[in-house]
C-alpha cells in the first residue's frame, strides 16, 4: 500500500500545538478546594467516568489522524509479477474465403469454427496462441499471447463476410496463410511450435506454394496440423439474392497430408465439430515449454477501512462524550 497524497501528511504536524493547549487547559480547568486534611478522602472510591476523562481528547486526535490518511488517498501498488508457466506457441490460420460460409456447420463453417476454438483456448490457459487469417492473402490478426480474452475479441471480430465485402481479396492462399504463421512462430524459443491450419478448399491464390511454407515450417521445426472443413459431397451455400444452392465440397486432402507428415504433424478431416477432439488430444501430447509471464496489477483506492475506523471512532466520542461523560448545569 502506498499514499497517492502524502503532502496532507504534513497536518499532522498541527496535532502537536493541538495536545499542548489541551494540556495547559486541563490543568488551568482543575477545581481545587482548601480542607484541613486529606487523609479521609484517601481510600474513597473514584467513578470509572474518572478513567475516561481524556478518552474523548484521544478519541479526536485517533479520528484527526485518519481523516488526514484518507485525503492522502491509500492505494494498492501497480505491480509486475512473473510467473513461471508451462505451455506451448501455436498459431491458427483460418481461412475465411467467401466458401467458409458454406452451412453444413451451423450457422457457417466461419461462426462454427469461432466456437470450437473458443473451447479450445480456454483448455490451455498457459499456451501462447496466436491468430491468422487467410483468403486470397493472409495477415495476422492477433499475436501469440497468453491474453486469452484479447485474443478471442479479435477473433470475434473476424466476419465470414469480409471477402465479400472486399476487406480481404477472395480466394485460398493456403500457402501465405501458413507463411504468416511461421513469421510468427520462428523466433520462440518454446520446444514446441505448432500451426493449426483449418480451411475447406484448394490452394489457388498467393504468392507462396503450401508445399514450400511446409518446407520453411520445417526447417524452424513447427509442426503443422491442417484440417479440412466440410463434409462429403455436396454443401449448401449462401446466395446474395437469398436461399442457398448445393455446391461440391472440394479440399486437396493429399497435399494437407503431405504438409502434415513434412513437418511431424497430422491431417484430420472434420465434417461435424464433434470430430475436431482428436486434435485437442495430440496437442496435449506435445512436449511443453517453462517461459515467464507476467502479470500486471492494477491498483485500487483503500480508504474504505480507514473511513469505516473513522465513523467508528465518532461515534465512540459521542458517546462517551455526551452520554458517558454528561455534565450536569
Amino acid at each position: 500500500m502506498f499514499f497517492k497524497n502524502p503532502v496532507f501528511f504534513i497536518l499532522l504536524v498541527a496535532l502537536l500545538p493541538y495536545i499542548i493547549w489541551y494540556v495547559l487547559r486541563y490543568k488551568k480547568s482543575l477545581p481545587s478546594m482548601k480542607v484541613p486534611e486529606t487523609s479521609k478522602y484517601r481510600y474513597t472510591p473514584k467513578s470509572f467516568r474518572l478513567y475516561l476523562i481524556h478518552m474523548p481528547f484521544v478519541l479526536r486526535v485517533i479520528l484527526m489522524v485518519l481523516v488526514v490518511c484518507i485525503l492522502a488517498r491509500p492505494q494498492s501498488k501497480h505491480d509486475w509479477s512473473n510467473t513461471d508457466v508451462e505451455g506451448i506457441d501455436i498459431m491458427l490460420a483460418v481461412d475465411v474465403s467467401t466458401s467458409m460460409l458454406a452451412q453444413d456447420f451451423k450457422p457457417n463453417r466461419v461462426e462454427a469454427l469461432k466456437e470450437i476454438a473458443q473451447q479450445f483456448i480456454e483448455k490451455r490457459p498457459n499456451d501462447n496462441i496466436g491468430l491468422t487469417i487467410f483468403a486470397g492473402d493472409a495477415y495476422t490478426q492477433c499475436p501469440p499471447t497468453t491474453d486469452h480474452n484479447v485474443l478471442m475479441n479479435l477473433y470475434n471480430a473476424v466476419d465470414g463476410n469480409m471477402a465479400m465485402k472486399g476487406v480481404i481479396e477472395d480466394g485460398t492462399a493456403i500457402g501465405d496463410g501458413i507463411m504468416n504463421s511461421i513469421l510468427r512462430l520462428k523466433d520462440s524459443k518454446a520446444k514446441s511450435k505448432v500451426v493449426i491450419l483449418l480451411t475447406d478448399g484448394v490452394n489457388n491464390s498467393g504468392e507462396i506454394s503450401p508445399i514450400t511454407s511446409a518446407e520453411i515450417a520445417k526447417k524452424y521445426k513447427i509442426r503443422i496440423y491442417t484440417i479440412g472443413i466440410g463434409r462429403n459431397g455436396m454443401a449448401p451455400y449462401p446466395v446474395p439474392t437469398g436461399g442457398t444452392v448445393m455446391l461440391p465440397v472440394e479440399i486437396d486432402e493429399a497435399t494437407m497430408n503431405k504438409i502434415s507428415n513434412m513437418t511431424g504433424g497430422m491431417y484430420y478431416r472434420a465434417q461435424k465439430n464433434a470430430e475436431l477432439q482428436a486434435i485437442y488430444q495430440d496437442i496435449d501430447k506435445l512436449e511443453r515449454t517453462k517461459f515467464s509471464v507476467k502479470h500486471y496489477s492494477q491498483r485500487s483506492e483503500l480508504f474504505e477501512p480507514f473511513a469505516l475506523a473513522a465513523l467508528i471512532v465518532l461515534l465512540l466520542e459521542i458517546i462517551i462524550r455526551y452520554l458517558v461523560l454528561k455534565r450536569l448545569p
